[in-house]
Parts: C-alpha cells; sequence; structure tokens
C-alpha cells in the first residue's frame, strides 16, 4: 500500500516540487490549499500535479482549526508536510500581525490536530535561516547550536514554530521534526523574491522589455540553492530513524551584488549599468549575513545538493528567456 503524504503549502514552490518527488517514490499525496492562493505560478503549479491521479487537495488554512480537523481525520497521512506559511520576509513588517498568526499559531494548529489526530504519523516542519537573525559564529557560520535573534516577524514566527515542534516532540512523544533550510530557489519561485526578480529583470531589459531594475539592500549575503535539492532533504528528515532538527545549506554564500553580476554577466550584460537602489526596498531592520553549516544533514542522513549556485541561476534564466 502506498504511502500516504500530506503537505500544507502545496501550491508554492517547495510544495510542488516536493510532490513531484514523492510522487516518484509511489506515494498518494494529499494538499492543502488556501482558497485565495492564486499568486503568480500557482494555478499553473496545482493544474500540472492535479492532473496526476495521485495528487488530492483540499481546501483549508492552518488558521482554520476545523478544516485541519476535517482533512487531516480524513486522510490519515503517514507524514506531515509543514510547508504553509506566510513566507515573503520582507512583507512581514507590513503584516506582523498575519505573519505571527500564520507563521507560530498556524504551526501550533498543526501540531494539536497531528497529536489528536494521527500521532504515529511523522511530522515535518519547514523552519527557516531567518530565525538566526545576525547571529553567526567566529568562523562565519550558521550552526544548530548558534543563538537565535530573529530580526523580523517572519524570523520571530519561525523560531516560535521551532521552538513548538520540539516541544511537541518531548512532550508527547511524537516524530515531529525541524529542517532549517537556508534561501532555496528555483524557475517556480515568486518574481517578488530577489532571486526570480533579478532574473525576470535582467531577461526582461535584455530582450528590451524594461530599462531599469529596482533593487534594495545589495550587500546583503544570503546562502542560495535549489529548490530541488532541498525538498529530497525534507523527506529524508521526516524518514530518518529519530526525530532531530537538521541545517540544509550549500555552504556557501553570495551578495545580492554577486547575484547580480552572476546573472547580467551570463546574458552579456554589465549589472551596474541597469540597477537602481530604491530605499522602499530596504528592510526595518536588515539580515546582513547567512552561511548554513550541513554537515549533520550530509554526515547522518547523506544528503548532497546537486545544483550549484550557477546551475540554478541558469535553470531560472532559461525559464525567462522561453516566457518573456
Amino acid at each position: 500500500m502506498s504511502k500516504r503524504a500530506l503537505i500544507t503549502g502545496i501550491a508554492g514552490q517547495d510544495g510542488s516540487y516536493l510532490t513531484e518527488y514523492l510522487l516518484s517514490l509511489g506515494y498518494e499525496v494529499h494538499g492543502i490549499v488556501r482558497r485565495h492562493s492564486v499568486a503568480e505560478n500557482q494555478n499553473h503549479r496545482l493544474h500540472k500535479l492535479n492532473l496526476n491521479s495521485n495528487v488530492h487537495t483540499y481546501y483549508g488554512d492552518l488558521l482554520d482549526y476545523p478544516s485541519l480537523v476535517r482533512i487531516i481525520s480524513e486522510v490519515q497521512p503517514d507524514e506531515i508536510y509543514n510547508l504553509g506559511a506566510m513566507s515573503h520576509v520582507c512583507i512581514s513588517f507590513d503584516m506582523p500581525s498575519f505573519t505571527i498568526q500564520t507563521n507560530a499559531l498556524g504551526v501550533l494548529n498543526m501540531l494539536e490536530v497531528y497529536r489528536t489526530t494521527v500521532p504515529d504519523a511523522k511530522f515535518y516542519q519547514a523552519s527557516s535561516s531567518e530565525m538566526f537573525g545576525n547571529s553567526v559564529d567566529e568562523d562565519g557560520v550558521q550552526r544548530l547550536t548558534t543563538p537565535m535573534n530573529p530580526v523580523s516577524p517572519y524570523g520571530c514566527a519561525k523560531v516560535m514554530g521551532y521552538n513548538l515542534v520540539r516541544h511537541y516532540r518531548h512532550a508527547y512523544k511524537l516524530h515531529a521534526c525541524n529542517g532549517i533550510l537556508f534561501n532555496h530557489e528555483s524557475p517556480r519561485r515568486g518574481s517578488n523574491f530577489v532571486t526570480n526578480k533579478v532574473v525576470k529583470g535582467a531577461v526582461s531589459i535584455k530582450k528590451g522589455l524594461q530599462d531599469k531594475l529596482e533593487l534594495g539592500n545589495m550587500d546583503s549575503y544570503r546562502d542560495w540553492g535549489h529548490s530541488k535539492d532541498y525538498v529530497r532533504a525534507m523527506h529524508m528528515i521526516v524518514n530518518h530513524d529519530e526525530a532531530d532538527e537538521f541545517i540544509v545549506a550549500t555552504g556557501q554564500t553570495h551578495s545580492v551584488r554577486d547575484l547580480c553580476e552572476t546573472v547580467f554577466g551570463k546574458l552579456g550584460m554589465d549589472y551596474e549599468n541597469y540597477i537602481v537602489q530604491n530605499p522602499k526596498y530596504m528592510r526595518p531592520e536588515e539580515l546582513k549575513y547567512l552561511k548554513g553549516d550541513s554537515s549533520k544533514s550530509r554526515e547522518i542522513l547523506g544528503w548532497e545538493p546537486e545544483y550549484t549556485f550557477e546551475t540554478m541561476l541558469e535553470e531560472m534564466i532559461e525559464r525567462w528567456e522561453a516566457e518573456l
């Protein structure tokens, strides 16, 4: 009998890639979709997934407890992947209350329904490198032991969700895991995220569709990987014999300036001729530097990324060259 997985946020970048990966392993996949999830790419992602008879979607919301009870009771999943969230860090400054409710109380709702409905299932929580904020070890790396000092409503909410998962695991003996994923991108990333914003903007400029690209802080450093690599890690984490916390990261860091130089360079352009810094894209408190230590994931789980920074960007460029 096929394993059943339930994914919140199935319409998102990671949810769609995770669905495809689980289907390749023979899973039956069930997903929760918010009624107003109509952002760029989401309808296309869902349409493609729903063509498979082993994918089933349901309307629900992390803040609507009865819908979670109904869906989880009906599905009876073997594995739960809680990927649903208000996922844009910059927007979390504009919508702090909604962010805290969705990304913290939403996790609590999921854990409670999990505990009371399918306690023998395995639970994966999508935690984030944003939880570290500007904390970094002396060697310039964030580890599981690095203090968490978030600098955004998004990061604060993710810390609460992270700690709730740890609490429920210890208090109720549940197989509940945290994956602390550093930044991960793909052609399916929304173009309001800086990587895809830069790629889409550069291709648009190359094709004569726009003249300039407005960005915020050019000197923020991020550890960027590919979503396809990271969803494989999610499956490894939740299926490890012992529920635990794991960091998933490339161990390399690049600035937004590096990103622009690489993308524009691949298109034969000098980014300095086209980028305009706009203060409205600056965060009230900036997260300056992220570089993750994923040695535990590599040594215990055997996880290794297949994409490099450059091959990830090349795939994203190909998407926009074909679509614009």
